[in-house]
């Protein structure tokens, strides 16, 4: 089975490997501070999805850790200068602060010449006017990419999520964006509390559909990590977690629901292992892309 993925997509656009750097512009989230609601969502870890992101302040210094941290991930015969890399500002969300505030941040991320590709983590409800001018302003620089976790679009699960917000917000945010040719990824979680297998699928089939195109997506099993709500849910009353076999043959249902021009950026996620309370096999990250592309290449 053939589908697009995001090594391709850039091998294709870029001529070569391109590695991500996982950045802070140190916001919060409305979720968090009590515009929208507390607590965060309730997958959501105590560093915002953003685990893996580099934690110092200035820009130049969070790139300069983050390019030693995927350094290794290089053949020896790249030279340093050469390297490219996507700007991803990562945690927590992103655009929740003025355009004046993070028009210096981005703008030094962009800029550098080894960045290829500027891409931005938030909230579809932290899109005012003035960041979507930014974004824009931006993208006449470099591509701009705008991931919106959207993780589902039933409501009974978006509430239980605490998710805060509903689709209708996201749909305006999508077409807003769209409309300045901003490229826009969507985060979808599998195996959500509540949710069966058909309602997975409805939410990556309304994304296949969407107008104009989607042009990313990243699928990824849930996660029950430590010092969540989730977590004391979990404990409380267990759900069922998909096993790897489950999860692969689900993700092989989503391909075939996608476009094949729709960039596939994750086919699963990392959670911290030393947070990670279930699925355990998520850890053996190994096993788990090996599997995937397996039950993959072998589906018709």
């Amino acid at each position: 089975m053939k589908y697009l993925s995001l090594n391709e997509y850039l091998k294709n656009t870029f001529g070569r490997k391109v590695y991500k750097l996982s950045l802070s512009t140190g916001c919060t989230c409305p979720n968090r501070d009590g515009k929208c609601g507390s607590g965060g969502c309730i997958f959501c870890s105590q560093g915002g999805s953003g685990d893996f992101a580099a934690k110092t302040e200035d820009i130049e210094s969070q790139i300069k850790k983050a390019k030693a941290l995927v350094a290794s991930k290089f053949p020896p015969s790249i030279r340093e200068e050469d390297r490219l890399y996507i700007a991803y500002f990562q945690s927590f969300t992103n655009t929740y602060a003025t355009a004046d505030f993070l028009r210096p941040i981005f703008t030094q991320a962009i800029e550098n010449p080894q960045v290829a590709i500027l891409s931005v983590a938030t909230r579809p409800d932290c899109l005012g006017q003035d960041i979507l001018d930014l974004l824009e302003e931006l993208s006449k620089i470099k591509p701009v990419w705008v991931e919106l976790g959207l993780q589902t679009i039933h409501e009974k699960t978006a509430r239980l999520c605490n998710r805060g917000y509903p689709l209708k917000v996201f749909e305006k945010a999508y077409k807003d964006l769209k409309s300045r040719g901003l490229s826009v990824i969507v985060h979808v979680i599998l195996n959500l509390p509540g949710e069966n297998t058909s309602e997975m699928l409805e939410t990556v089939k309304y994304l296949a559909t969407l107008s104009p195109r989607l042009d990313g997506i990243k699928l990824q099993q849930l996660h029950i990590l430590k010092g969540t709500k989730l977590a004391v849910m979990f404990e409380q009353k267990p759900f069922h977690l998909f096993t790897l076999e489950e999860y692969s043959n689900l993700i092989v249902k989503c391909l075939k629901l996608l476009p094949k021009d729709t960039v596939v950026h994750r086919l699963t996620g990392d959670g911290p292992k030393k947070l990670l309370i279930a699925p355990l096999w998520t850890s053996n990250k190994k096993l788990v892309i090996n599997t995937l592309k397996k039950i993959i290449a072998e589906a018709v």
